[in-house]
């Protein structure tokens, strides 16, 4: 149980860095799993201050942003770029790899 918690603290520690954060969501996005990204949100909400201070960043209110970021979760495309620009981040889109550049 000690190395889970440490890992989560690692974690939670690297996330607190943009650029980490940024790639840990991509990573997450590429994995084409809805729960696994809402958790990937829930980790770098907490890298950001939790819950609390990121809803209040974002003009959500706590439970708002809990629900948005449960198992279950459902965030609209707002929520998510409000969110996200909350903790100094973005959503793009980018042409898959194999499309660039052929010819």
């Amino acid at each position: 149980m000690a190395k889970t918690t440490e890992y989560q603290k690692d974690l939670i520690e690297a996330l607190k860095d943009p650029c980490e954060a940024a790639a840990y969501l991509n990573a997450a996005i590429e994995e084409g799993d809805r729960e696994v990204f809402l958790l990937a949100l829930r980790n770098v909400a907490e890298a950001n201050g939790g819950m609390g201070t990121v809803a209040a960043k974002a003009n959500l209110s706590r439970e708002s942003l809990y629900r948005m970021l449960s198992r279950r979760g459902n965030p609209e495309i707002k929520s998510l770029f409000t969110l996200l620009h909350s903790m100094g981040l973005r959503l793009a889109v980018e042409a898959e790899p194999h499309v660039c550049g052929a010819g």
